[in-house]
């Protein structure tokens, strides 16, 4: 595999799986979709289709990675280092495009959700209380210049549901050392692999990692499928969108790369 045919495979398939992704994330939250309220099972059938996706689109460019955590534990475990910041670069703009593309999907429902909030945000009764009614909206709005979490932030990207430093890094640790173990084990398996059989594993086991380790965090498992739709919804000129929460981004990169190392140390030991 040349290197464009690494980067151009990594953007296909990342691209495919985070527009899968997200829309079904967006599906569920905004509230004029068909599937609004449909549930985390939706969601985790939903980002296990989009990896099966990605995965088949993109296996004879690349060798679909999709994911920066699981470029690091097959180089790890390979010993070859040389694509790498080609793949990652591959995935990150692969996840941008991805993202851009849910939200093209679904901007009617974005404009319409986020007005709505602006709306019941700026209406206020007129009164001899009016200047401590202005402070009260200024108050209200300042999470969102603080870099808190926006009202569609969770569409974009993930975030916990209890903020706690060390649990939250060791959820993403250990869901991605499950699926990095996975996919390396699936490379010892000359028959999984030619069958095209694994990309079907590795999508149930993300499938399985949502329904069981997914509900802490909302499990990013990989750097690229978070920081790239990050990014767009920091950039996007989405009204009363609120903020990125930057401040908790990190943990989503650093947790599935601590995660794939660990199980690319546990992979060359055993095997």
């Amino acid at each position: 595999m040349s290197s464009l045919h690494i980067f151009f495979g990594e953007v296909l398939g990342t691209a495919v799986l985070i527009v899968l992704g997200t829309g079904v994330v967006a599906g569920v939250i905004l509230t004029k979709s068909k599937s609004f309220d449909a549930g985390w099972v939706a969601i985790s059938f939903g980002w296990g289709i989009g990896v099966l996706s990605g995965v088949y689109v993109s296996t004879q460019l690349s060798g679909a990675h999709l994911n920066p955590a699981v470029t690091l534990g097959i180089a790890i475990d390979s010993g070859e280092w040389n694509d790498v910041p080609t793949y990652i670069a591959g995935q990150l703009v692969g996840a941008i495009i991805g993202a851009v593309l849910m939200w093209l999907a679904y901007y009617g429902h974005f404009q319409e959700q986020l007005r709505t909030l602006n709306a019941e945000s700026g209406s206020r009764t007129p009164g001899p209380r009016a200047f401590e009614e202005e402070d009260a909206e200024v108050e209200e709005r300042e999470p969102a210049t603080r870099g808190e979490p926006g009202p569609v932030l969770g569409i974009f990207a993930t975030a916990p549901e209890i903020r706690n430093t060390v649990q939250n890094l060791t959820t993403e640790i250990v869901a991605t050392a499950v699926l990095v173990l996975l996919v390396l084990g699936i490379g010892l398996n000359d028959g999984l692999t030619l069958s095209g059989t694994g990309g079907l594993m590795v999508a149930l086991v993300v499938v399985g990692i949502g329904l069981s380790l997914g509900g802490p965090t909302g499990y990013a498992i990989n750097p690229a499928r978070d920081l790239g739709p990050r990014i767009v919804h920091a950039l996007l000129p989405l009204p009363n969108k609120g903020g990125s929460d930057w401040s908790y981004a990190w943990i989503p990169i650093v947790g599935p790369l601590a995660g794939a190392a660990i199980a690319a140390g546990i992979h060359t030991a055993l095997f």
